[in-house]
């Protein structure tokens, strides 16, 4: 019954290019000999060049949040946020009230908040929905724009039919970018009350202003085909667009806004390489690179998913990585590459069930933590029978009080103590990032001893809070309705 409903609700994945740059050429190379394996890089993403001292690492969420206060309160020109919803609790309000003093006191503050459509007006009917919570910033401000964005596959009598929580399996803005004149901070924290106390994730901060241009653009961008909210709470479509996502049809749709990305990123691959010459010719000092990555499966646009394969594919005996989500549920795909096909020593690090932010939820939710548990414990089979487990090493982590939601990798070339490479961003490495949700990622590459000791303290301090998991997955009993519901069901959360 429920396979049959599912198979009526959800149509397959549009799949289009892998990448958003139409054979744009950016090939390039580091120039130092210690990163050749990664050159190629350079061939599948644009790239910034930076210096470290741009770039902060935050390890708890707690600083998260002081850190967006103060780039909010402090921002002059522009505030971006892209994310999956924002919280209705005493930090989330204070937040919303301190970008509404500063845009009310500042007639050149320019606020663009982009989150997603059924996530964020998941409670509308009582008035504790995000949108309700920034109906009042938008009320009090004309430079301040609410988009939400709307899966194109969500239409018709599903979208009449499904219910709040249900319809957010469709598909999501997953997101996570906020940016504040020239400093953008990337994470895979949503902007709500857990994520600034006890939830761990991720952070990092980079002062740069071609950066920031960049995901405030890409911020733009995506506003562009989302809905737009009224100061009346109506909605409708953006001056660029002319018609609402789930009006317009599927097929166009997705067409348009797959050109209107991969335009985007042409256009900025072109103005990067004059920077480049400029950098060069000014003889700057770079040691730190960072490539921006996204993903945008129901768009046709699998760039962040091609780059992440491609480092496990094109990982050089003897390195290692470091991989953690808080829901494993990595694609078939991105399995089958690890165990069979990469030649990196790999450490997997995973949310315990008494860690995961689904404990303690009410109806099929509840059973969410023991069905990442059972998609643990085949991949735990599949390891042994292949005779990988001595090079894959799991790892679950528990910290009293705290839920885990950290997600990224570190990739240590042979030899290196401290990583030389870092993905962070929204990611999840699963079937809804891969083909259902927008996601954003960053690669980034340094041989900055300092920002290398950094990520490698972020990592160490995540790994303190774990033990290795292999034997108590062995012996973890889950229910069988969960065990049919991970056979049918898995691709959904």
């Amino acid at each position: 019954m429920l396979r049959r409903l599912f198979s009526t609700i959800v149509d397959s994945t549009v799949q289009m290019d892998r990448s958003p740059f139409n054979g744009v050429n950016l090939t390039g190379s580091f120039g130092i000999k210690r990163l050749e394996s990664l050159d190629w890089l350079h061939s599948m993403s644009l790239c910034f060049p930076l210096q470290a001292g741009q770039i902060e690492i935050i390890t708890e969420p707690q600083a998260f949040y002081t850190k967006l206060q103060t780039l909010c309160i402090n921002a002059v020109n522009r505030i971006g946020i892209a994310s999956l919803y924002i919280g209705t609790d005493q930090l989330e309000s204070q937040l919303v009230k301190d970008i509404e003093q500063n845009v009310c006191n500042n007639s050149q503050l320019k606020v663009n908040i982009l989150i997603d459509f059924t996530r964020g007006t998941r409670g509308d009917s009582s008035k504790t929905s995000s949108k309700q919570l920034l109906q009042q910033l938008l009320n009090n401000s004309t430079n301040t724009s609410l988009s939400l964005y709307h899966t194109p596959k969500l239409r018709g009598i599903k979208k009449r039919v499904m219910p709040d929580r249900w319809n957010e399996l469709i598909g999501l803005q997953h997101m996570k970018i906020y940016v504040a004149d020239h400093t953008v901070v990337i994470s895979g924290a949503n902007l709500s009350n857990d994520y600034f106390k006890n939830r761990q994730d991720r952070y990092i901060v980079i002062k740069d202003k071609n950066l920031s241009d960049f995901y405030y653009q890409l911020i733009e961008k995506v506003q562009e085909f989302s809905v737009q909210v009224s100061p009346e709470s109506k909605y409708y479509s953006h001056s660029k667009w002319n018609v609402l996502p789930y009006e317009e049809d599927q097929k166009r749709f997705v067409s348009l806004a797959n050109d209107s990305i991969c335009n985007f990123f042409t256009t900025t691959a072109n103005e990067m390489k004059c920077q480049m010459e400029t950098f060069r010719s000014n003889n700057v000092k770079i040691d730190t690179w960072v490539f921006p990555l996204v993903q945008m499966g129901q768009l046709g646009i699998h760039h962040d998913s091609f780059v992440t394969e491609n480092l496990f594919l094109k990982a050089i005996p003897n390195s290692r990585i470091n991989l953690t989500t808080g829901y494993f549920n990595l694609t078939q795909i991105y399995m089958d590459t690890i165990a069979t096909k990469c030649e990196a020593h790999c450490d997997i690090l995973m949310a315990h069930p008494n860690a995961n932010g689904f404990l303690g939820a009410k109806g099929p939710a509840g059973g969410i933590p023991m069905a990442y548990s059972q998609i643990s414990k085949n991949f735990l089979k599949k390891l042994i029978e292949s005779n990988q487990s001595d090079r894959i090493k799991l790892y679950e982590y528990q910290r009293p009080g705290w839920t885990y939601h950290a997600k990224g990798l570190w990739y240590y070339l042979p030899g290196s103590y401290t990583p030389d490479l870092t993905l962070i961003g929204s990611s999840n490495f699963g079937e809804r990032s891969v083909n259902r949700d927008l996601e954003s990622q960053i690669c980034l590459v340094t041989v900055n001893d300092e920002l290398r000791r950094q990520l490698q303290r972020e990592y160490v301090n995540l790994k303190r809070y774990s033990s290795p998991a292999e034997d108590e997955l062995q012996s973890r009993i889950v229910p069988k309705w969960v065990k049919t519901a991970v056979v049918f069901f898995k691709n959904f959360f």
